[in-house]
């Protein structure tokens, strides 16, 4: 399957549902993509071909992150991260609070789930307002690691976040599918 063919068909996985979670937003429902194997995959190897060489960590957030970083991550031969809401973590964290499209969160990150230096790739699911990943790459910068790459399946472009977080010094960032 070439590149065209596999970004073809995670398109055409992906469904528009309109005024979910609130009126006004049009949510990007995935699972379809998650329910077919083959599609899944071309996903997860588009990932892959994307991510630049020497990758130690793969950081993924929660909970749609994971369903990407993971698979990523054991193909890359790098270590999975998660990044958590608070009180799902069990052991000292570090925190960063971010603004959603509609909403506010916490996110956090074991004080010890990557050594400083490790080069380290954030796979998500979507990029928005880039909240999401300016507060992961807060929790990295705190770990003393190197957030060299990061890739998502799919680019809110409307929203701004690409420029948000070129704002915040992240410019490698690949998106699979932009809207």
């Amino acid at each position: 399957m070439t590149h065209e063919e596999r970004l073809a068909l995670i398109a055409s996985k992906i469904v528009d549902v309109p005024d979910f979670p609130k009126p006004g937003v049009v949510f990007k429902d995935i699972t379809p993509l998650l329910a077919d194997p083959v599609a899944y995959a071309a996903c997860i190897d588009a990932l892959v071909d994307v991510a630049p060489e020497g990758i130690d960590v793969v950081v993924g957030m929660e909970a749609r992150g994971f369903m990407f970083a993971g698979p990523v991550a054991l193909k890359l031969g790098a270590g999975f991260v998660p990044v958590r809401k608070p009180g799902k973590l069990p052991r000292d964290v570090y925190s960063a609070d971010f603004n959603l499209e509609y909403g506010q969160d916490t996110l956090t990150v074991h004080t010890d789930a990557i050594r400083p230096g490790a080069r380290v790739l954030v796979v998500d699911d979507v990029l928005a307002t880039g909240g999401t990943i300016g507060a992961t790459s807060n929790l990295i910068q705190q770990l003393g690691a190197d957030l060299v790459h990061v890739a998502v399946l799919l680019e809110l472009g409307f929203l701004g976040g690409r420029a948000h977080l070129a704002q915040r010094g992240i410019t490698d960032v690949s998106a699979l599918i932009s809207v």
